[in-house]
């Protein structure tokens, strides 16, 4: 039997799009000979999958799920139209995804998507993955996961604009209590809408910082050539605080503060005083369907007619 290489599995992945571990068993069944590995393919009903693995998939649904106050997953799954997206079915498909993430072992989504199927465990999470591809028709693609596994604290879910972002926030809180969770739900609320990078400044890459520093530095000496040293250094640390206080969590305004103003950070000393124990924002993640993909511009009119060979 020909020794199946790595190589070999990542041709074979490029020419059919089919996933990785199918490749390999592809490969295996055929003795190593390629031409007739995407026969097997083909024939055990992957080509299909494959063949809308080269579509764009960047649409879809972000879903989160969390298990008593310790326990939590969230998920990102794409489909290639906003139709798919709004199907029953399909958000039934992403739900399990996000119970399947809720106990994953995995650290990765390679890793991910080679476990057992826990609804169907003869088959893998890829196999599940390629079945309910060809029932509906698009291209999907499991993006994304985390889990969050907690002893102390809290961990809490929001998601927003029927899954177009999902947010998970942990927090470390001695009392875990209905004032505690509502907090928590509206910190999360914030984070969907407001976008911060990090949680407090403390987590801000100091060169980031630095370097920030410097283009802000020229963009001052080239508005205000005159200025001296000190008048720059005022103008660059009050660009740099502005900035800070847009992309992290604790230093923006609350949006829901009755004063306008009222700080993130200042509404949770708020409600620590409330509960009678600190309430500590420790992780937070945000996913947003979609975010940083390519999205295919559809013209209806001109695929319809393409396909009638106008």
């Amino acid at each position: 039997m020909a020794a199946i290489t790595a190589a070999m599995v990542k041709e074979l992945r490029e020419m059919t799009g089919a996933g990785m571990m199918d490749c390999k068993k592809a490969l295996g069944q055929t003795d190593g000979d390629m031409d007739k590995a995407v026969e097997f393919l083909r024939e055990n009903g992957l080509a299909k999958a494959a063949k809308k693995a080269g579509r764009i998939a960047a649409e879809g649904l972000v879903t989160a799920v969390v298990d008593g106050d310790k326990n939590a997953a969230i998920v990102e799954v794409n489909s290639e139209t906003d139709f798919v997206a709004k199907n029953a079915d399909f958000a039934e498909y992403v739900a399990e995804v996000a119970n399947q993430a809720l106990t994953t072992e995995a650290a990765d989504i390679d890793a991910f998507m080679k476990e057992a199927w826990k609804s169907e465990p003869a088959k893998t999470v890829e196999e599940a993955l390629a079945g309910k591809i060809a029932v509906i028709g698009e291209n999907l693609k499991i993006r994304r996961f985390e889990r969050v596994a907690i002893d102390n604290g809290c961990v809490v879910s929001y998601i927003h604009g029927a899954g177009r972002i999902g947010v998970l926030v942990v927090a470390d809180t001695a009392v875990v209590n209905d004032d505690v969770k509502e907090a928590l739900k509206n910190i999360a609320m914030q984070i969907a809408a407001m976008n911060p990078k990090y949680i407090s400044r403390a987590d801000v890459d100091q060169d980031y910082i630095e370097g920030e520093k410097k283009v802000l530095l020229a963009e001052a000496k080239n508005e205000k050539p005159d200025a001296n040293e000190k008048m720059l250094e005022g103008i660059v640390n009050g660009r740099i605080n502005k900035q800070l206080k847009e992309i992290c969590l604790m230093d923006q305004v609350y949006v829901k503060a009755e004063d306008g103003k009222q700080s993130v950070a200042a509404y949770l000393a708020d409600v620590s005083k409330k509960v009678g124990s600190d309430v500590k924002v420790v992780k937070f993640v945000r996913f947003e369907t979609g975010e940083g993909l390519e999205k295919k511009n559809e013209d209806f009119a001109a695929e319809v007619a393409a396909q009638m060979g106008m």
